[in-house]
Order: C-alpha cells, then sequence, then structure tokens
C-alpha cells in the first residue's frame, strides 16, 4: 500500500517505513498529513469523498539543512557586485502508518425522482387591436 501527500507545495509517493525530508514543518512528534491518493492493492482512493477518513501520520526525526546555494550577480564596468546565499531548511519525517479510512463504499444510488407535473402557463393576453382611424 502507498499514499501520495501533499506538504510544502510538493506532492511525495510514500510508503510505510519511509523516511523523507520535507519543507519546514513547525510541529514535533507525531504529524498527520491528508493523502492525495491512496493505493491498496487494487483499491484506488482519489476522490474527495473516498479520502475523507483516510490518513497518513508521520513521526518527526529530526531538522536538516540542504545544500548551500550560492548567487554572485555583477554588471560589467561599474564594479557593482552582489553575492548572496541559501540554504533551505527541511524536516525529516518517517511514515508510520498509511489508514485508508473506512470500508470501500459503493456509489449511493439514487431512488428516481417523482415526475413533476407540468407548470401551469398562464393563459396568453389576447390582443385586442383597434380600427383604424380610432383612438382611444
Amino acid at each position: 500500500m502507498y499514499a501520495v501527500i501533499q506538504t510544502g507545495g510538493k506532492q511525495y509517493r510514500v510508503e510505510e517505513g519511509q523516511q523523507l525530508a520535507v519543507e519546514r514543518l513547525p510541529a514535533s512528534g507525531e504529524v498527520e498529513l491528508a493523502p492525495v491518493l491512496v493505493v491498496d492493492g487494487e483499491r484506488v482512493l482519489a476522490t474527495p469523498q473516498q479520502l475523507e477518513s483516510a490518513s497518513v501520520t508521520a513521526r518527526v526525526v529530526g531538522d536538516s539543512k540542504g545544500p548551500k546555494i550560492r548567487g554572485f550577480t555583477y554588471k560589467s564596468k561599474t564594479n557593482q557586485r552582489r553575492h548572496w546565499g541559501h540554504r533551505q531548511h527541511y524536516t525529516t519525517i518517517e511514515i508510520t502508518a498509511i489508514s485508508p479510512g473506512g470500508a470501500a463504499k459503493s456509489p449511493a444510488k439514487k431512488a428516481p425522482a417523482a415526475k413533476k407535473a407540468p407548470a401551469k402557463k398562464a393563459p396568453a393576453k389576447q390582443a385586442t387591436s383597434t380600427p383604424a382611424g380610432e383612438d382611444g
């Protein structure tokens, strides 16, 4: 069984026991993540109604930093230079459980709708014409 989760604006395919680095999470301990897709053997849960009770539980292992990115710009002939750097902060999590939720629900069958009586039409106004030459 695997699931696709969304966190930090990215989607990840995860399985139980897998460790992965995601964008910094403010929580520590256990984290509950909402799945976007759950695949359980032959069954695929992908609609919001099917995923209401599904969940992915993860344990926060620790925090880390990504590789240092160095930037440099300059404009020739003007002695204009600028250096900058960045290191992205990540949280390492371990997936502890993937729960598909309740039993698979079959699509609800609707009872045939009762036929409505046709709407009553207002009687059409009869056009009255005035004889030519008469003003009324």
